[in-house]
């Protein structure tokens, strides 16, 4: 059942960008994929120490601010579990020392880092990258994607929880400043939140930029604080070594079990490390992290163990009971922007996983904009945007207290680190050829600590840890549900379209009229016939004298050079004037049809870009009761097709030249 409209073009909304946004310094290989090796993640050449400082400002947000509230969760009275004695203390302060040592300093910084899909990372990013070492169309081919939506799911989960913790974990340090100030934590709280999430549109440059130096002093401060202890007990240090972890976990094990649950907490932002490599790459952040980042929270940490074993009241607040009375304000408040930039480091992270996912075919074109004039991966996704603000802000409200939000807060962060690990041992015996051995001692350490982090807070599920686990059940439905759809739309559309060559034939033989002009229709394939083509002949009887099916690819890299971006193909001497156009895009590319075109044209393709008219064809979804997907998933599959971007405005099409025309599917 066809049926031709046409569609008003919408106005793009902003800047229409006029630049193909490619690597263009990079090698490319046989396949066209720049090559990480010429210019790491096709970031522009810039000062490493500038480089650094906006990782600082954006990357280690999270991970910086845990020392507010991970030392203070695992001693939290309601546990009756951890007391405050010397083998308690130094077998905590051991485990959160040792935990940052192998999941966050081998595992992401030494060893998962170096995976990068030509400088991007992100779980989604490492599963395309897993794809291209893995026989195509085997069992671990379909299994390393859903791995990746299952990890993806849940950052998005970790990304709703952490800015609302955070942001309240810094300001309930008013609390010991003033008794009275309790009942303005909540408003302060949400007026943050809300600032945030406003001023992502500038960018994550221009954040970074005024960020990193609030980092630089808040992880010093961090040192400080920690030095200023740990004078007064020098033998503190002996928690540094493993035994004490051991003896803990020995000695008591049940009580080290649901210490564990929170321990985690000194290690949640791991992952946006890796999520966010693309904004600044590797070397930057590898550098910030043994230069400033891992000293300073290993000292706070310890500083904070110190001061808990010299006095156990202090196990209400030990971070800010750590200060002097003359620094508490001054620290709340430099505390407090150090968890908007915390926040932003899971924003950042959520919009390059975002944009991995929709390449990748797990969820609907979304408007992306690119805030970085120099680096690549710099982008801001107002959909993401928003979506997070609601969720944050709920939560904020809902639970009113970092205490409360600690306890939800750790499944959703554990669970994607064991993706994470898989993904990446599947990727260094596939593509890295590792000896079995070295796989063997990797995964063992990594599965110990991961495993019984992730176990422990399956334990919480029932007193708060279900909500991140709803809200990534929900991303991945739709995720999965949209990858599915999207199937059953093609297949149909398919025998919709029908065969191209059968087209030209009933048009040579039918009463269609040739009008001057080029005509650009945007298709998925070369072998069947472009809806609007179709429709447009039905509806006008006329074709163009010149006609392009243009087909757009998205690659499992992030970048295609310029010159390996247009594949052409004539289609034989039948097809007259028809000639069909692939353009091929990495991940992290604007899909800028126009300026693709150009390359086309400059490459010697007969094509004015500038003068053609542009037919997309547009689909209609109808629920028929068709097998296939159930009624929910078909509805959330309706909802999400309808929200997605404009294909006018996603592929850059001038609007005063571009024609909606297509047809009604039934589901």
């Amino acid at each position: 059942m066809t049926q031709a409209y046409l569609l008003p073009v919408w106005r793009a909304q902003g800047r229409w960008p006029h630049t193909f946004r490619v690597s263009t310094e990079a090698s490319v290989t046989s396949e066209g994929a720049s090559t990480p090796e010429s210019n790491p993640g096709g970031h522009a050449k810039k000062g490493m120490a500038a480089l650094m400082l906006g990782a600082l400002g954006v990357v280690f947000g999270d991970i910086g601010t845990s020392p507010l509230y991970s030392v203070q969760s695992v001693f939290n009275v309601d546990h009756n579990a951890v007391v405050a004695n010397e083998s308690d203390i130094y077998g905590v302060i051991s485990w959160m020392f040792w935990a940052l040592t192998i999941i966050v300093t081998i595992k992401y910084v030494l060893f998962v880092l170096r995976a990068d899909n030509d400088g991007e990372g992100g779980i989604m990013a490492l599963a395309a990258l897993v794809r291209q070492g893995v026989p195509k169309g085997g069992k671990r081919w379909g299994i390393v994607m859903i791995l990746g939506v299952i990890g993806a799911s849940l950052f998005f989960g970790d990304s709703v929880i952490t800015p609302a913790i955070s942001v309240m974990s810094a300001i309930e340090g008013l609390e010991t400043v003033h008794e009275g100030l309790t009942e303005y934590v909540v408003p302060i709280g949400a007026t943050v939140i809300t600032a945030l999430f406003f001023i992502q549109q500038k960018g994550t440059d221009a954040v970074g930029k005024f960020f990193g130096p609030v980092m630089i002093v808040w992880f010093v401060t961090l040192a400080a604080l920690g030095v200023n202890q740990i004078v007064r007990d020098p033998e503190i240090f002996r928690a540094l070594l493993p035994t004490y972890a051991g003896s803990f976990v020995i000695g008591h094990p049940f009580i080290a079990f649901v210490a564990a649950g929170s321990i985690v907490l000194c290690v949640t932002g791991a992952e946006a490390l890796y999520a966010d490599m693309g904004h600044f790459g590797r070397a930057p952040i590898t550098r910030a992290w043994f230069v400033l980042v891992f000293p300073a929270l290993i000292l706070n940490y310890m500083g904070q163990g110190s001061l808990i074993l010299s006095d156990p009241k202090n196990i209400s607040n030990p971070f800010f009971l750590l200060a002097p009375e003359w620094a508490k304000l001054p620290l709340v408040i430099l505390a407090t922007a150090a968890t908007v930039i915390a926040s932003q480091a899971v924003i950042s992270g959520a919009f390059s996983v975002a944009r991995q996912a929709e390449r990748s075919g797990y969820l609907p074109r979304m408007t992306v904009r690119h805030t970085g004039e120099e680096e690549e991966g710099q982008i801001y996704i107002p959909g993401v945007n928003w979506v997070l603000f609601i969720g944050v802000i709920t939560l904020l409200l809902a639970f009113r207290s970092s205490e409360k939000l600690a306890v939800a807060y750790g499944l959703a962060v554990t669970g994607t680190f064991l993706m994470t690990t898989t993904l990446f041992l599947v990727y260094a015996q596939s593509t890295l050829k590792w000896p079995k051995w070295r796989l063997a001692v990797l995964g063992f350490f990594l599965y110990l600590f991961e495993g019984i982090f992730f176990t422990a807070n399956v334990a919480k599920l029932f007193h708060g840890g279900w909500l991140p686990v709803v809200i990534a059940c929900g991303i991945g439905l739709s995720m999965l549900t949209w990858q599915k759809g999207r199937d059953i739309v093609a297949r149909r559309r398919h025998d919709i379209e029908g065969p191209l060559d059968d087209f030209v034939r009933s048009a040579r033989c039918g009463d269609l009229r040739e009008v001057p002009g080029t005509a650009v229709f945007l298709h998925p394939d070369r072998t069947t016939t472009p809806l609007a083509m179709r429709e447009n002949a039905n509806f006008n009887h006329v074709i163009h004298e010149n006609v392009f099916i243009v087909t757009t690819k998205s690659a499992n890299v992030p970048h295609i050079a310029p010159e390996d971006t247009v594949v052409l193909d004539h289609l034989g001497n039948d097809y007259d004037r028809i000639t069909h156009l692939t353009l091929r895009y990495g991940f992290q590319d604007d899909q800028d049809v126009p300026a693709a075109l150009r390359i086309a044209a400059d490459q010697g393709v007969d094509i004015d870009p500038d003068t053609a008219y542009y037919f997309v064809s547009e689909i209609g979804l109808i629920d028929a009761g068709r097998p296939g997907m159930s009624k929910l998933r078909k509805l959330l599959f309706m909802a999400m097709s309808h929200n997605a971007a404009v294909p006018a405005d996603y592929f850059r099409l001038p609007k005063e030249r571009t024609v909606m025309m297509g047809a009604q599917i039934l589901l």
